[in-house]
């Protein structure tokens, strides 16, 4: 099979590409710059020069595929003040697939996350969230309707992703460490037993590929190996490799010590995958967030503004 992949050249997406060649499909790339499609043509994958603004570049490369795996979202605006504009052109996007995929059964899988669901206990496949107009609610409306265009003759499925892990990351984990270099101490909020659901890396690309491959239409898929690991345990670990201080923040200062980071650190976010490996005999395998953490790939992150 073809397959259409967007953010190709990004963090889980460049795990993606290689674990879908490597099953014997083709793959073009959605890239934004020279140096994204020199990546993919490395990897073995056909460039297409675009970005997720350009609808016309979006509606052909699909409709020219077998299938469309959506990873891009832009998170340089997402998370320096504009949320909603990014899950806006998000959803944007996912409309533009579904109307080149409609009434092909062909395979669209969108990369979502757990805000919202709001369970109290570890969130489930079955839940689903609430939907109001904060910023993260449009991305989670942009999920709902992705897996109704089951209705339109495409075969959806949304990919929840909670923390992904690996050498070569650069997001929540990378700036929790640079904060914890930052202040000379590593924080956590409250008592620390609000907990992230984490996910190795290649774990999740390998996710991405059995959904296209075979998810049932409007399936809801957890990349989900650890259900919740403490954020008390993981502040430990990055005072531990880092040498620093390990300190409770009081919620009222948690804005201040965390910047944006602290919405995320503030909720329990834990998540189980049962129902997805079942569904698709997906078996995580990799290394656990704190060995990660332990073999130093977060060392040197550096400090937070």
């Amino acid at each position: 099979m073809r397959f259409f992949v967007t953010g190709a050249s990004g963090w889980v997406g460049s795990a993606v590409v290689p674990e879908l060649i490597d099953a014997g499909h083709q793959v073009a790339g959605l890239a934004r710059s020279d140096a994204s499609a020199a990546a993919l043509t490395g990897a073995g994958a056909e460039a297409v020069r675009g970005t997720v603004d350009d609808l016309d570049v979006l509606r052909d490369a699909a409709a020219a595929s077998d299938g469309v795996i959506h990873l891009a979202f832009k998170h340089d605006i997402a998370f320096s003040g504009d949320f909603r504009g990014a899950a806006e052109a998000d959803r944007r996007a996912v409309d533009t697939f579904g109307d080149a995929l409609a009434g092909t059964g062909r395979p669209l899988v969108i990369a979502s996350g757990f805000a919202g669901l709001g369970a109290g206990r570890a969130a489930t496949e079955r839940d689903m969230p609430v939907i109001d107009d904060s910023p993260p609610s449009v991305r989670a409306a942009t999920a709902q309707a992705a897996l109704a265009l089951a209705s339109r003759g495409v075969r959806p499925s949304v990919v929840r992703l909670p923390i992904c892990h690996g050498e070569g990351d650069n997001g929540f984990l990378t700036t929790l460490v640079g904060i914890a270099r930052a202040k000379g101490v590593s924080g956590y909020v409250g008592d620390g037993t609000h907990r992230w659901s984490a996910v190795h890396r290649l774990d999740a690309a390998r996710l991405f590929r059995l959904a296209a491959e075979k998810a049932p239409a409007g399936s809801v898929l957890h990349g989900v190996a650890e259900e919740g690991v403490a954020l008390r345990d993981i502040a430990e670990e990055i005072g531990r490799r880092l040498g620093v201080p390990v300190t409770s923040v009081a919620p009222a200062d948690a804005a201040e010590h965390f910047s944006w980071l602290s919405g995320f650190l503030a909720h329990d976010a834990a998540a189980s995958h049962a129902l997805t490996g079942e569904l698709l005999d997906w078996r995580p395998t990799g290394p656990t967030l704190l060995d990660d953490l332990g073999k130093g790939y977060y060392d040197e992150a550096p400090a937070a503004a």
